[in-house]
């Protein structure tokens, strides 16, 4: 699990219900069930004119795995690839399938079951760029819909205001109807400020990071399957993906 999001986003709405509950009136009078409706449903529905609804559907669990999911490291993942080229080097390359069933990751598994069909080199990287390069799209299309829920939550803050101020100034004889008229055109500001610069925005930044580091574990997989199933040493493979790392990383595979 990512700690630095969940503290993050725990920090943040933390200390505004704080300072919310500490002033007069408490946390309830933020509470405007008009304001959620038109800066929420708002959101929402102008994201699906911008997208296709397969590609909304699953913005929930990219949400979820941005926010919790914490990645694996790229010294991991060597030391995981010069095991698999020991075991390929001294039982062959179909003594890779009982490590299958240990693999988590979809890419990696599959790179390994190319190699133990005995597909070539130039096959196996064929396949895996491609497979790589649709990978990145999907996390740019994910990074856009957060960028796009970051644009429009403000927006529709700002017509929920203009729509309470008109609400308001439509009722100014009627002294009851001035405060609600203000509450809509302030909380959905509120709202939609929040809903932006808390989750929309933040995760859309951690997801560009997320695919940024997941592009070099799959390179680094690339480079290293396609040494495993062209019978390199495990110590020059060793060397190889050495390249992917910081010099203070190299300094822990080293180790």
């Amino acid at each position: 699990m990512d700690l630095a999001t969940i503290i993050g986003s725990f920090l943040g709405f933390g200390l505004v219900l704080f300072a919310m509950a500490t002033g007069p009136g408490g946390v309830g009078i933020f509470m405007h069930f008009p304001s959620m409706v038109i800066v929420f449903g708002g959101t929402i529905s102008v994201t699906m004119m911008c997208f296709p609804v397969s590609e909304i559907k699953g913005i929930a669990k990219v949400m979820l795995v941005t926010a919790i999911r914490k990645p694996v490291t790229p010294t991991e993942e060597i030391d995981r690839i010069v095991e698999y080229a020991n075991l390929a080097r001294k039982e062959g390359l179909l003594a890779l399938e009982t490590k299958l069933e240990d693999v988590n990751d979809s890419f990696f598994a599959k790179g390994i079951q190319l190699v133990i069909d005995g597909f070539g080199a130039e096959t196996v990287r064929d396949i895996m760029e491609l497979e790589a390069d649709w990978e990145r799209q999907r996390h740019g299309t994910g990074k856009k819909i957060m960028d796009q829920m970051g644009a429009f939550a403000p927006a529709f803050g700002m017509i929920g205001t203009l729509v309470g101020l008109v609400q308001m100034l439509q009722n100014l004889s009627d002294p009851s109807m001035i405060g609600q008229g203000m509450a809509t055109a302030l909380l959905t500001t509120l709202y939609g400020a929040m809903l932006a610069n808390m989750m929309f925005l933040p995760l859309a930044g951690k997801l560009e990071v997320l695919a940024g580091h997941e592009g070099l574990l799959r390179d680094l997989m690339v480079e290293g399957i396609v040494a495993i199933q062209s019978g390199e040493k495990p110590a020059l493979i060793k060397e190889k993906l050495k390249g992917f790392l910081s010099p203070g990383s190299r300094e822990v595979v080293e180790a």
